[in-house]
């Protein structure tokens, strides 16, 4: 149940050019519902909020992950994230890493300057800063989902095509591919949602079962939400269905 939130967050990506209209707007909430195997394991929650930032208007994202009932006795996981986007560009200013999995913690903030391509990153926990080099519109684990939501291309992919986003993520910038798989209907709990399928390309070894053992279904429709993913692990499987929303830009359409 390691880094749950992490997970999740991270598997809803998908990667274009440059973000136009919003696909979202401040006071979309959306909550997950995390299952290992048949035990119902926790939820993770994405909220945007309306805020200014050193003069500037922006998106507040908080993404919350923790366990429940029985998991939480075995593996507590009380994770936070958060992010600060430029409303204009969909670039970050600054991001929070609050988290606490079954003991292991960090206590992170990274603060972006996105003319010098540099994040300086602070460690509270262990009383360090260091700052580094990124590429130009590197996004940090949060401000990647919304970033990516917003480009009209996702509708335009051809089934097989790959494409890769650069994500500053434990002081590193990596590059994250990801592979549409192509479309289907599925079924909710708010009914049937037609969905395109992705596949992020993961390192295999260490979490995950193989490199393309994640699956990621997102609404085929404005609002581009997450509704359903699977994970093949190491040992066993991690399933998350949507379980509510509130607040979204768009309707939300079911059949």
């Amino acid at each position: 149940m390691k880094k749950i939130i992490l997970l999740f967050i991270l598997i809803t990506t998908v990667s274009f050019d440059a973000p136009q209209e919003d696909a979202y707007d401040a006071g979309e909430w959306f909550k997950l519902r995390i299952h290992y195997g048949i035990v119902n394991a926790g939820y993770a929650t994405l909220e945007v909020k309306d805020a200014i930032l050193n003069n500037k208007k922006t998106f507040h994202v908080v993404g919350k992950g923790y366990t429940t009932g029985m998991s939480r006795f075995f593996f507590k996981v009380d994770d936070l994230y958060e992010s600060y986007i430029d409303k204009e560009t969909g670039n970050p200013y600054q991001f929070v890493r609050k988290i606490n999995e079954g003991g292991y913690t960090k206590n992170q903030e990274g603060f972006f300057n996105q003319s010098t391509n540099k994040v300086v990153v602070k460690d509270y926990k262990n009383k360090t800063e260091k700052t580094l080099m990124v590429p130009k519109n590197t996004q940090d684990i949060l401000s990647t989902f919304y970033y990516l939501r917003n480009h009209p291309n996702i509708d335009k992919l051809k089934v097989g095509e790959a494409i890769v986003i650069d994500m500053f993520f434990d002081d590193e910038t990596t590059k994250f591919k990801l592979k549409f798989i192509g479309r289907e209907n599925i079924n909710t709990k708010f009914g049937d949602v037609q969905a395109m399928i992705f596949r992020p390309l993961v390192q295999s070894g260490r979490v995950f079962k193989e490199q393309e053992s994640l699956t990621v279904w997102i609404s085929d429709d404005s609002n581009k939400l997450p509704l359903r993913i699977k994970a093949s692990l190491a040992v066993g499987s991690i399933k998350a269905d949507l379980d509510g929303y509130k607040g979204l830009k768009y309707p939300f359409k079911t059949k």
